[in-house]
């Protein structure tokens, strides 16, 4: 007979995250993990045989899930454009704690030109992000390319007020993206409607 899960999945995936989201790829020590999901060391790796970047890849293929059905899904919903980048933001205020939550994604990537075993699935999470929200922007009245331009300057503007959040040690940078986001990103293009 099988010994019982000490942990359920969703919840070692979650502490992991956490782990992740608080001290880095880098930071995140097989004892500073074990002890995050109370498995001893052992028990990590009989779980994630292949070490602490199976770990990474998991919690990157759970946040890929979340975003699809948070983010993604809701752009692509009905309503209009300004309702829809609504439903989002409040999807991601809700998912970043207001903004005390750090940015997994940026947690875990590499500096530019270097290689890591995230590289892909980030950039593919990134690039979904983007496409998203163009189209939603182009829906409004822009052109694919200014709608690229004016998503792409929209997750910048997310994931900037994060980490800035974060380093000022207050929410008040995310508060005022998440705020006026559909105001930057659908300048000019309501009025024409």
């Amino acid at each position: 007979m099988a010994r019982k899960a000490l942990i359920e999945n969703d919840a070692l995936i979650d502490r992991l995250s956490a782990t992740f989201r608080e001290v880095g790829y880098e930071g995140a020590s097989l004892a500073l993990l074990s002890e995050a999901t109370g498995l001893k060391k052992a028990s990590l790796y009989h779980r994630f045989p292949g070490g602490k970047e199976q770990m990474g890849l998991e919690v990157l293929q759970e946040a890929g899930r979340w975003l699809g059905n948070h983010v993604l899904k809701p752009l692509a919903g009905e309503g209009t454009p300004r309702e829809r980048i609504a439903a989002m933001t409040s999807e991601l205020d809700s998912f970043y704690q207001g903004g005390r939550q750090a940015c997994l994604l940026n947690l875990l990537s590499s500096p530019i030109g270097e290689e890591s075993p995230f590289k892909a699935t980030i950039r593919q999470m990134f690039e979904a992000f983007v496409e998203a929200l163009a189209s939603v922007i182009a829906e409004a009245g822009c052109t694919p390319a200014v709608a690229r331009d004016r998503a792409e300057h929209g997750v910048a503007l997310i994931q900037g007020s994060l980490v800035l959040a974060r380093g000022l040690g207050t929410t008040k940078p995310f508060r005022k993206t998440l705020d006026v986001l559909a105001d930057e990103l659908l300048a000019d293009l309501e009025a024409r409607a």
